[in-house]
């Protein structure tokens, strides 16, 4: 390469070089500072509406939602307000639908535990279920086209799903099909109507079409599916919040068509995906064309299946994602993990993976354009992808696996200062190219060559 330079010609590309990654570097501090200035949490109403002042009883006993319905109704005469639940643990038959400028705060020591009796989240309302849009049982706390909205406090949402809606898991396979065969068709979405009957589960957490969102040190838990999905919504702040969910499909964060996001100081304990970036699935999310994008994931400890996933249903496209200064609270199957197959569509495409450490896990890197070996016609363009910074204990499978497609590679992946302790298999990279690596160690790190004694 440098055969016919001279030494100086030779000093000036190296510096150049050094230059030119200390610029990248820059940039993309500039463009995560950019996305946080887009950021603020709404202001909270000083309107103090007390759950106790219309019946409540945290009893666990007493039905509260009618108080519920009331503490609402009160907000919206006063144009917002504060529903403060004080300690006991109360019983809500039924969802409950937030409305603009109301913040729920849960007291520390309050847990609102929800109904198991699926007629009680009926009417179906306006949602989506594994990104497609249609009419289903309410989530058990819903937003709908709401702004100025927070749920805070040290309290519990406990959605008292694990032996009700989860065991729905095992049934829902042909409505499940149908809302899938409905996407791919342009059903009309008022058409697709299904709850009872149906079992598809309903989430614990929705906000739809919402803005300016503020979810703060609560604790959510036994959700019957994903326990917070953030639909078509932006400038969202999550902070302080933990997880204990461990039912089927229990994802902690779900942001899908959704923008402006800061998820920070996060415990997860969740038995699916920590953080899974979704921007819709197959002809619908095409259709729609909202791409999710300017989320910052910092600051977190991340434990359960996997930590942080963009897809599989990510089909009007992932960008500006920022993960950093993350650790691991326990055992992660995957690490980071991009999800794609050829039904899909779209692309994901700058994410930044900054400074994160995992414990044990299956697999610290993946990503895969055939996910469940399945698709054709829409492949995913995946590409621009910044690893620096990124370290685990232990690997029992593979560090770094990436799997393209035959007809659409993965490219421009840059992998900075990796250091894997230990793993079955360091790289298996196929239909990949310009991958890039600088200071990489799987295993021991080499020292100085030993020499004929």
């Amino acid at each position: 390469m440098f055969k016919n330079l001279s030494f100086f010609t030779i000093i000036l590309l190296l510096i150049s070089a050094c230059n030119n990654r200390a610029t990248e570097n820059q940039s993309r501090t500039q463009k995560r500072d950019q996305i946080l200035s887009l950021i603020t949490p709404p202001s909270l109403s000083a309107d103090v509406v007390n759950l106790k002042d219309f019946g409540a009883l945290g009893d666990s006993l007493t039905n509260n939602k009618l108080a519920f319905d009331k503490a609402l109704e009160k907000c919206k005469a006063l144009g917002g307000g504060r529903i403060v639940v004080p300690p006991g643990i109360y019983l809500v038959n039924g969802p409950i639908h937030l409305i603009s400028n109301v913040t729920l705060d849960l007291q520390k020591g309050a847990k609102l535990v929800f109904g198991s009796n699926p007629d009680d989240y009926l009417p179906a309302v306006l949602t989506s279920w594994e990104g497609t849009f249609l009419y289903n049982y309410s989530p058990f706390i819903y937003a709908y086209q709401a702004e100025n909205v927070a749920i805070i406090g040290e309290g519990t949402i406990d959605g008292n799903a694990k032996n009700t809606f989860s065991t729905w898991h095992a049934k829902q396979k042909p409505s499940q099909a149908l809302s899938r065969k409905m996407n791919h068709e342009d059903t009309p979405i008022k058409e697709r109507v299904f709850g009872a009957g149906h079992y598809l589960r309903p989430h614990l957490v929705q906000f739809f079409e919402c803005k300016n969102i503020l979810l703060e040190d609560v604790t959510l838990a036994n959700s019957p599916f994903w326990c917070v999905h953030l639909l078509k919504s932006e400038n969202i702040t999550a902070r302080r919040v933990k997880f204990d969910a461990f039912n089927k499909n229990n994802d902690g964060f779900d942001p899908e068509y959704s923008r402006n996001i800061l998820i920070e100081d996060i415990d997860f304990n969740n038995a699916d995906d920590n953080v899974a970036i979704k921007a819709g699935r197959d002809h619908e999310g095409r259709k729609t064309g909202i791409t999710s994008e300017n989320i910052i994931i910092r600051n977190c400890r991340f434990k359960g299946l996997h930590g942080v996933v963009i897809g599989s249903e990510m089909s009007a496209g992932v960008q500006n994602v920022f993960v950093e200064d993350c650790t691991f609270g326990g055992y992660c199957k995957r690490g980071i993990y991009l999800k794609s197959n050829p039904d899909r569509g779209g692309f994901i495409r700058d994410i930044y993976v900054n400074n994160v450490e995992f414990g044990e896990v299956e697999d610290c890197f993946f990503i895969t354009s055939y996910y469940h070996g399945e698709g054709s016609g829409h492949e995913t363009d995946i590409r621009d992808i910044f690893i620096d910074g990124l370290r685990c204990n232990k690997v029992n499978n593979a560090a770094l696996v990436i799997q393209g497609y035959p007809t659409k590679k993965v490219s421009d992946i840059h992998f900075s200062n990796v250091q894997i302790d230990t793993a079955k298999t360091a790289i298996s990279f196929t239909n990949a190219e310009n991958i890039v690596f600088n200071n990489l160690i799987i295993g021991d790190e080499v020292k100085v060559p030993s020499h004929v004694q």
